[in-house]
C-alpha cells in the first residue's frame, strides 16, 4: 500500500477510535513515520474466519480494538434490524435480542460492554453477564433465553496478545451461511460515522441492557450434571477420584470445579493458573494442546498422586487431559483425537449396555479428525458424518437433524473440542470434563487405567497416530505465501508422501460430498494414501498458519507394539517430506 493511502487510513482511524490507548499507538507510529508497521495495521480489515473475528490487540483496522468491535456490532445490528423490518417491525422497535459473554482476556469486559451499548442504541434488547463465562455457557444462554444471536468476546486458545469476537445465531451455534456472509457484508458497508452507541445508565433505564447471571448459570449447571451417563457409579465412587485441574487463568473454574465437587470428586486447582488473568503470566500459549501449558498441572498431579489432569483454555470450550503411565510415576498427555475416540467409544458402549442407544443415532466429526472414530461409530450401527473444520459446522448439522429425525449423540474436532449434549451448540469443555471423569471411574471399576482403555480401543479397531505440522506466515507477505503454496499443491499435487503413493485427492473448493451431504466450498486439500492414511492441508481461519494434518493407521491383528512401530515410521517419513515443503517457502 502506498504511503499516502496508509496515512489517510491511519488518520481516519485516529478520528473515530474512542479508546485513548489504541488511538495513541497509531498517533505515535504516524509521528515516527513507521510506515511498514502502519501498513501491517491497515493493509486490510479483520474478517470473519472459522470462529468469527480474531486478531492482535492494538490500534488499526487489521487489529482488534474498540473501534473494530463497535463497527462489527453496528453491522450485526443493521442485519438484525433489517430482518425485523422484513418481519413487520417499525424502525424504532426490534423483536430481537442478543446475549453477550466474555472471558478473561485483556479488554474482554470493555469489548463486551461496547458491544452491548451499540446494540442498545439500535433498540435491540441485550443481556450481559456481570463477569466472565465460558463460551459454551453463551451458546446455552442463546437457546435458554430465546435470543436472536449471541456474542462472546474471546480469542479461545490464542496467545495473550489476541482477543476476538465470536458470533452465535439463534440455534446457539456459530454463524454459518447465509448469516455470516450477510453480516460481514453489513459490517463492510457500515461507515464510522454511522456507528450508534448510548451510555450504560440510559441503556439500563430504558430496559435495553439487562445484566444476567443466575437465571442462566443455574439451568446450565443442571444440564451439565445431567450429562452423567452412569449417575449411580458417580454417586457411589465419585469420592475415590482425584483430579488436578487448571483453567489456564480463564473462565473454566466457575463451573468445572463446582460440577466435579458436587459429584463428590476431589478437585485440586493449580493455584498459579486459578484466577482470571489475560496476561497468562505462566503460559506462552494458554492452550491445553500445548505440553508446556499443562506442565504446572502435571507437576502438581505428581505431588498429589492424582488420577487425572484436566486443563481448559481461557473460554473453556476446549479440554485436554493427562493420565498416569503404567508405573504411575509420569503423566502422559492424551491428544484430542485420542480423547475424542475414548469418549465416543465410552458413550456408545454405555448407551448400548443400558439399551438407550437411539435409533437413527449419529455422531459428527470434522474432516481432519481421526478416522478411528468412524470405525467406532459404525461398529455400533451409528452413522458418522464429516463436516468442515470449525465447530459451527457440527452445530449446523445438529440443527438439521431436528428436521431429518436423526438423533445426535456426540460431536468432536481434533483440536480438543467435544460436545456431549444437545443443549449447547458449541464445543463444551465443562460437560466433557464431567463425562471424562465418569469414564475414569468406569475404567477403575473394570480394573484398567485410561491408557489401558485407549489401548483396548486400538487393539479392537487398529492403531491410529494423528499429528499436525504448522507453518507460520505472518503479515501481508505471509498471506500471499500461503495462497501460493495452496495453489501450487492444486496444480502439482503430491504423488507420494513418505513411502506411500497418493491414491486420491479431495479438493474441498469443489463441493465435496461425504456421507450423503455436500460440504460448502473450503480452501482445503486432502491426500488419501494407498493404505488409507490421510494428509490434509488447510490455512487456519484464525491464525497466520497453514496446517498439515497427518493421520496414519495400521489394521488390527498385530501386537500393539509392532503396529505402533510401523505407524511411527510412516508418520516420520511423511513429516520429513512436509517439513521440506514448508522450509522451501521461507527461502
Amino acid at each position: 500500500m502506498d504511503k499516502e493511502r496508509i496515512i489517510t487510513l491511519a488518520n481516519q482511524y485516529v478520528k473515530f477510535e474512542k479508546d485513548p490507548a489504541f488511538r495513541e499507538e497509531v498517533e505515535k507510529l504516524l509521528a515516527e513515520q513507521k510506515y511498514d508497521e502502519l501498513n501491517e495495521r491497515f493493509y486490510k480489515e479483520l474478517d470473519f474466519g472459522t470462529g468469527g473475528i480474531r486478531g492482535i490487540l492494538g490500534g488499526g483496522y487489521n487489529r482488534l480494538n474498540t473501534f473494530i468491535i463497535r463497527k462489527t456490532t453496528q453491522g450485526l445490528a443493521n442485519y438484525i434490524r433489517d430482518r425485523d423490518a422484513a418481519a413487520g417491525a417499525s424502525n424504532n422497535t426490534s423483536n430481537s435480542s442478543v446475549v453477550i459473554a466474555y472471558d478473561s482476556r485483556n479488554y474482554s469486559s470493555v469489548f463486551a460492554l461496547e458491544t452491548a451499548l451499540v446494540l442498545c442504541a439500535n433498540n435491540i434488547k441485550t443481556y450481559l453477564f456481570t463477569s466472565l463465562r465460558p463460551t459454551p455457557t453463551l451458546s446455552f444462554a442463546v437457546r435458554h433465553l430465546g435470543c436472536t444471536a449471541g456474542v462472546v468476546i474471546t480469542a479461545s486458545h490464542n496467545p495473550a496478545e489476541y482477543n476476538g469476537y465470536k458470533l452465535a445465531w439463534s440455534d446457539g451455534g456459530q454463524v454459518v451461511p447465509p448469516h455470516d456472509e450477510l453480516i460481514i457484508e453489513e459490517v463492510r458497508k457500515s461507515q464510522p460515522g454511522d456507528i450508534k452507541s448510548m451510555d450504560e445508565k440510559t441503556a439500563i433505564e430504558k430496559k435495553l441492557l439487562i445484566y444476567i447471571d443466575e437465571q442462566v448459570d443455574k439451568p446450565y449447571l443442571e444440564m451439565v450434571k445431567n450429562c452423567f451417563l452412569r449417575p449411580t457409579l458417580v454417586k457411589e465412587k465419585g469420592n475415590t477420584l482425584k483430579v488436578v485441574y487448571t483453567p489456564l487463568n480463564g473462565a473454566g473454574k466457575i463451573f468445572i470445579e463446582k460440577a466435579l465437587k458436587e459429584a463428590g470428586i476431589e478437585v485440586i486447582t493449580v493455584p498459579e493458573q486459578a484466577e482470571p488473568d489475560g496476561n497468562f503470566p505462566t503460559l506462552k500459549f494458554p492452550n491445553p494442546e500445548e505440553a508446556s501449558a499443562m506442565e504446572l498441572a502435571i507437576n502438581l498431579a505428581k505431588k498429589n498422586k492424582a488420577d487425572i489432569v484436566m486443563g481448559t483454555d481461557p473460554d473453556s470450550d476446549r479440554i485436554g487431559i493427562a493420565v498416569p503411565d503404567a508405573d504411575g510415576k509420569e503423566y502422559v498427555l492424551i491428544s484430542g483425537n485420542q480423547l475424542g475416540s475414548m469418549l465416543v467409544y465410552y458413550m456408545l458402549t454405555t448407551l448400548n449396555e443400558h439399551k438407550k442407544l437411539p435409533q437413527n443415532g449419529a455422531t459428527i466429526k470434522t474432516i481432519v479428525t481421526t478416522e478411528l472414530q468412524r470405525l467406532i461409530g459404525e461398529s455400533f450401527g451409528v452413522k458418522v458424518y464429516d463436516v468442515l473444520t470449525g465447530f459451527k459446522w457440527i452445530a449446523s448439522l445438529i440443527a438439521n437433524f431436528e428436521k431429518t429425525g436423526e438423533n445426535y449423540i456426540f460431536g468432536t474436532e481434533e483440536s480438543y473440542g467435544f460436545l456431549v449434549n444437545q443443549e449447547v451448540r458449541d464445543k463444551d469443555a465443562v460437560s466433557a470434563a464431567i463425562v471424562t471423569a465418569e469414564m475414569a471411574l468406569y475404567c477403575r471399576a473394570k480394573g484398567m487405567s485410561l491408557l489401558d482403555y485407549l489401548n483396548s480401543i486400538y487393539e479392537k479397531y487398529g492403531y491410529f497416530k494423528d499429528t499436525q505440522i504448522s507453518g507460520v506466515f505472518k503479515g501481508q507477505k505471509g498471506v500471499e505465501t500461503m495462497k501460493t503454496l495452496m495453489s501450487n499443491l492444486r496444480v502439482k499435487p503430491f504423488e507420494k508422501l513418505g513411502e506411500l503413493k497418493i491414491s486420491a485427492v479431495r479438493d474441498y473448493e469443489k463441493n465435496i460430498s461425504l456421507n450423503g451431504i455436500t460440504l460448502p466450498q473450503s480452501d482445503v486439500l486432502q491426500f488419501i494414501l494407498e493404505d488409507g492414511s490421510m494428509v490434509t492441508v488447510r490455512p487456519s481461519g484464525t491464525e497466520p498458519k497453514i496446517k498439515f494434518y497427518i493421520s496414519c493407521r495400521d489394521a488390527a491383528g498385530k501386537k500393539l507394539q509392532e503396529t505402533k512401530s510401523i505407524v511411527d515410521k510412516k508418520v516420520d517419513l511423511i513429516t520429513q517430506d512436509i517439513k521440506f515443503v514448508l522450509d522451501s517457502q521461507h527461502l
